[in-house]
């Protein structure tokens, strides 16, 4: 249904280190990038995370209520996306769990990146 996902950034090399390690255990590699952007996807596909200086030259900002959901096939990597968020400086908005209030296989995790932005990474898979 989707063909990307765009969030601002302030400092796009900080930002790049910062998602390299967060979505390293998704199997995500850049596909993209240049002095505006960069974009993430699996190998060999098209970038489907971007982030980018704002196109208005404006700061960035993020919105209450809004928030970037990642799927992950299975709950080890949720943990590891989790973690590596945390190592690189991203504030923890919920350690990884089931949240069942959702359903019974939802197991997430919650974090701000550098910028503020609020990132989950989720399966819905058994474990």
């Amino acid at each position: 249904m989707y063909s990307h996902t765009t969030i601002g950034a302030n400092d796009l090399a900080r930002s790049r280190a910062f998602y390299d390690a967060v979505l390293a255990p998704l199997g995500h590699e850049v596909r993209y990038a240049d002095d505006m952007l960069v974009g993430w996807g699996a190998p060999g596909g098209p970038p489907q995370f971007l982030v980018a200086r704002p196109f208005d030259g404006k700061t960035p900002s993020v919105g209450n209520g809004a928030m970037i959901a990642l799927l992950a096939p299975r709950r080890s990597v949720v943990d590891a996306c989790h973690a590596a968020a945390l190592a690189q400086g991203g504030a923890d908005e919920g350690a990884p769990g089931l949240r069942p209030h959702y359903h019974e296989n939802y197991y997430g995790a919650y974090f701000r990146d550098l910028d503020g932005n609020k990132i989950c990474v989720v399966s819905h898979q058994p474990e």
